[in-house]
């Protein structure tokens, strides 16, 4: 919603300061300078990048103009579904999250969570490091180690249609000055005629410049940005998610686990002691101190 209202602004603030100079719209309507400007920056995409880098470019900038996916009820709800995963390793032993970790649709406590089961990546994330803690023989610092090389792989994938949506941003004010130098050029094809055509015609080669610096510090640049912090704030949760399950693999209680992960979450988002412990114990009164269940 503030993307598109970030682009409403700009583009509503360069039209009406525009206008307020008495400038006419129709000069700056130019299809052909769009056309030479758009078509070249989206051709140096596809020279640069592999198809999987495309898709998750436009993935990228749909998901920018979604909410945040990351809020304080997806921890919480997070929270919760790793308290009652680690509750039920404790009450039936770690051998029994190994059915969860192979078939997580019909696990008693991932099949509660139908928006974390979409989430593939995570899913498998959590699944994984599960799998290889029920089946033993795995030191609790080398699983650490395990999920940090799985969270940076990840990373660095993401990372990449941001640096190619960075670099589009960077070619459009070349690629405007193509456009204005080809309008110069037909410029001076012009020359000897009206006085009137000449002028229209520097005036569309301007536009050229003008309209690659706009797109590029005014909505690609931006967009680019947005995904970054959003690759950045997916990062986070994967952080809050492994330091729940180192926690536990070094024989933390789960209510304890989860405090360790809670303690990892970002502070815009951060939800209190009391909320947390309010939400995975379905309590009404958040002070209460939350029993932990007894070991197997």
């Amino acid at each position: 919603m503030f993307v598109i209202i970030g682009i409403v602004v700009v583009f509503g603030a360069v039209i009406a300061g525009y206008l307020m100079e008495k400038g006419n719209l129709k000069v700056l309507m130019q299809p052909a300078e769009l056309i030479i400007i758009g078509g070249a920056a989206i051709g140096t995409v596809l020279i640069a990048n592999p198809l999987y880098i495309l898709k998750a470019i436009i993935g990228g900038v749909i998901g920018a103009f979604g909410g945040a996916k990351y809020s304080r009820d997806k921890y919480l709800e997070t929270m919760k579904m790793m308290y009652e995963l680690f509750s039920r390793a404790r009450k039936e032993g770690l051998m029994a999250l190994e059915t969860d970790s192979d078939a997580p649709d019909k696990s008693p406590v991932f099949s509660k969570y139908p928006k974390f089961l979409k989430d593939h990546h995570a899913l498998h994330f959590v699944c994984d490091t599960v799998r290889m803690d029920a089946g033993g023989g795995v030191e609790p610092f080398d699983m650490d180690q395990m999920m940090e090389l799985d969270m940076d792989v990840h990373h660095h994938g993401s990372a990449l249609p941001i640096a190619a949506l960075s670099t589009m941003a960077d070619a459009l004010p070349g690629l405007g000055i193509v456009a204005a130098v080809l309008g110069v050029v037909i410029t001076m094809g012009a020359l000897g005629g009206p006085p009137e055509e000449i002028g229209h015609k520097v005036a569309a080669a301007l536009v050229g410049t003008f309209l690659g610096i706009l797109l590029c510090y005014g909505l690609i640049g931006p967009l680019a940005a947005n995904m970054s912090k959003a690759s950045d704030e997916e990062h986070a949760y994967y952080y809050v998610l492994r330091v729940t399950m180192a926690a536990f693999m070094r024989g933390t209680p789960p209510g304890i686990a989860v405090e360790f992960g809670r303690r990892a979450v970002p502070g815009n988002v951060r939800p209190s002691f009391q909320e947390v412990e309010k939400h995975i114990k379905n309590k009404g009164d958040a002070g209460a101190p939350a029993a932990e269940p007894a070991a197997a």
